[in-house]
């Protein structure tokens, strides 16, 4: 698979791109609009390259053996998304943890992972969840817990127009489900 998108594919969404601007009432032939289309299509682009990815490409073999079997926690792995309903971005940060059970996941691949799932039209809810399911496949751990702490523009730049709102989704799964005091350690990690 390949991050980048065909000459085809860019020029396909610049055509929306000078359809929407059309749209507004805008001229996309004005000097300062008149590449706005190839700008915003790259643009767009990027932000949905999750999409021209997938986990095995992501992971690369980075799975390596460990006797480690006490809890793992990486915290405000930044992340940035577009939200399914308005296509308007959400803003926030990961936290995420796992008992290893005879395997380690090399560091950089949480944010990684992260980035491949918040890298698509998305709702926060279904990416926490997408997110713990990917990091509980590739490490086969005895637990995995993800948290999501983000700001949202749909709800900020229109409809109720709440600027200090957030939402909180979590995931956990195995011992982080089962075991109460494994699921508090981890909360009292991430804690601010």
């Amino acid at each position: 698979m390949t991050d980048n998108p065909s000459e085809l594919e860019l020029e396909a969404l610049s055509s929306y791109y000078r359809g929407i601007i059309e749209g507004v009432g805008e001229d996309p032939h004005r000097d300062g609009l008149k590449d706005t289309p190839k700008r915003a299509a790259k643009a767009m682009s990027f932000l949905t390259r999750g999409y021209r990815q997938d986990l095995e490409e992501i992971v690369n073999g980075a799975v390596f053996e460990s006797d480690n079997d006490e809890m793992v926690v990486v915290r405000d792995i930044e992340l940035y998304s577009l939200c399914e309903h308005h296509l308007l971005p959400f803003i926030g940060k990961a936290h995420v943890a796992y008992i290893p059970k005879g395997k380690v996941l090399g560091l950089s691949k949480f944010a990684r992972i992260v980035d491949m799932f918040a890298r698509r039209l998305q709702i926060q809810e279904n990416m926490t969840l997408q997110i713990a399911e990917a990091i509980e496949e590739v490490t086969e751990a005895r637990g995995v817990a993800v948290v999501i702490e983000a700001k949202h523009m749909c709800m900020m730049m229109r409809g109720v127009e709440k600027q200090n709102s957030s939402m909180t989704t979590s995931v956990m799964r195995g011992d982080f489900r089962n075991h109460l005091p494994t699921r508090e350690e981890f909360l009292r990690y991430i804690a601010k």
